[in-house]
This record gives structure tokens, sequence and C-alpha cells, in this order.
């Protein structure tokens, strides 16, 4: 894997990250991932940006996973739920089906980032390893609030949202 750089320390710092009204499980399941701690740093500051920028109302905290794995597991869990038998970057598992600007239920869902997929994209598109798991967490978090980009419409919003949340992160555009 590529020598990966940090977000901006500000960012990066589990102590200098106020917590998202969100709660987050995480799981290092397989792969070569950075630690549990630089992976809860960087979801807590995607998770943050992405509540502030789509300005979610947020009662009670809802919880959410994120399984940190590898290009085997999450090829098995695409070819069993979208019979696509290949790895891909993240996959999301809502609870309960949302649309875009429902209240938000206790428990989101889960989403799934595969290691080998992310880096080998990360390096294909020269940026750094930490800038598109970042994007990918905010991806597979719109997902399970029911955004989708199945018509170009859906992708243009849904594009649109990740270009600001990423902004918010100093991340640039992921898009250009």
């Amino acid at each position: 894997m590529t020598e990966r750089q940090g977000l901006p320390p500000e960012r990066a710092s589990p102590s200098s990250i106020e917590a998202p009204p969100i709660a987050i499980a995480i799981l290092v399941e397989a792969g070569e991932w950075p630690g549990e701690d630089v992976l809860a740093a960087m979801a807590k500051a995607a998770l943050a940006a992405a509540v502030d920028v789509l300005a979610l109302e947020i009662g009670e905290p809802p919880e959410l996973s994120l399984v940190f794995t590898d290009d085997a597991h999450i090829r098995e869990l695409n070819a069993a739920w979208r019979d696509k038998d290949k790895p891909t970057n993240v996959l999301s598992f809502p609870l309960v089906a949302m649309e875009p600007g429902a209240p938000l239920p206790p428990m989101l869902g889960d989403i799934v980032l595969a290691c080998e997929t992310v880096g080998r994209e990360a390096e294909a598109e020269e940026k750094p390893f930490e800038h598109h798991l970042a994007h990918l967490i905010v991806h597979g978090f719109l997902h399970l609030l029911g955004y989708d980009h199945e018509t170009d419409q859906q992708a243009g919003e849904m594009e649109g949202i990740e270009r600001r949340v990423l902004a918010e992160l100093a991340i640039p555009d992921p898009y250009r």
C-alpha cells in the first residue's frame, strides 16, 4: 500500500474533534487500515461535517456502524446483496428505507468499506488515501439517509452534497 497522508492536524486529532451527534461503532475486520483511533477521528469529522451541511436535526443520537474490511469480504457481500460478484469500495446497509430529509431513526445501519479497493482507487486518482476514505464514508452515510445516484438528477444532488461536506473538511472536489 502507498504511503498515506493524513487529514489536516486540526481534523485528524481525536481530541480536537467535537463528537458528531451520531453514535459510531467501528469494527476493523480485515485489511491494512490505519489505526482505529485514526479511523474514528476521520469518521467523526466526516459525519459531523455531513450533519452540518445537511442541517440535520438530531435529538437522541442515532447509531451506525462502520465495518473496515478487505476485498474478499466485500466481494461476498456485494455478490449476496447486489448480485455483483466483484469487490467494491463501499456498501451501505440501511436498517430502514428512508427518504432524504426524513426524521432519523434510532439505528441508521451499516457502512462497509474495502481496504484494497479504496487504496487502489486513491492511488489511481492520485489523492491521499484518507481523503478518498472520508469521501466514501460520507457517500455511504448519504445512502443510509436515503440518497442515491441511480438517475442523473439523483447523482447530481448526491455529488453536490459530497462536495460541500468534503470542502468543510478541506478536501478537494473528488469529482474534478
